[in-house]
């Protein structure tokens, strides 16, 4: 069996596309999945099966939540490895006196080259910060994410990827709990 971490994007945000934990806890445990264990309310769903493709776990989520739900959300799934190396890699924990609370991680659908940083044009969002590291975006915002343009739907239109963003004590937490469970 091999554990997966399905992140769910747009879900329970402003009111829009609900899913209650428990309800989505049961039916992906109805398709086959086991160990499911759901961390807060914005998508966090840590799965055991069978099936080693990231890809095809993250379909077969997908096509539950529309089909039970009638939502149609975006689902990246990653392992135990990319949240270790968000720790290994993240330049900015290197930092003196980081603000944790302002740092936060954007899981994208493929690998990035190291020049998709230019596709970004991050110089227009100074004093906020980015740095690309594979499937994984690390953000550094001055303010805060809620006043800033660099976000979820800018980075999937500049780079036509899929892509879902985690504070830096979500992506903490998902490691304890991958840690724990595994």
């Amino acid at each position: 069996m091999t554990k997966h971490l399905a992140l769910l994007r747009g879900i329970n945000v402003s009111g829009h596309n609900m899913i209650k934990m428990e309800a989505l806890k049961t039916t992906l445990e109805a398709i086959g999945f086991s160990n499911v264990v759901t961390y807060i309310q914005s998508g966090n769903v840590f799965v055991e099966t069978d099936e080693e493709s990231s890809f095809g776990v993250g379909f077969k989520i997908k096509q539950e939540i529309f089909k039970t739900f009638g939502h149609e959300v975006p689902v990246i799934v990653i392992g135990k490895n990319d949240l270790e190396l968000c720790f290994k890699n993240n330049p900015f924990l290197k930092q003196k006196d980081v603000d944790t609370k302002k740092l936060y991680v954007a899981f994208v659908s493929k690998e990035l080259s190291s020049s998709a940083i230019n596709e970004l044009k991050i110089s227009q969002f100074k004093p906020d910060e980015a740095a690309i590291d594979g499937n994984r975006i690390f953000i550094k915002y001055d303010i805060g994410a809620g006043k800033t343009r660099l976000d979820q739907k800018y980075i999937e239109k500049k780079l036509n990827v899929t892509a879902t963003i985690r504070n830096w004590n979500t992506v903490t937490k998902l490691l304890e709990i991958y840690e724990e469970e595994v």
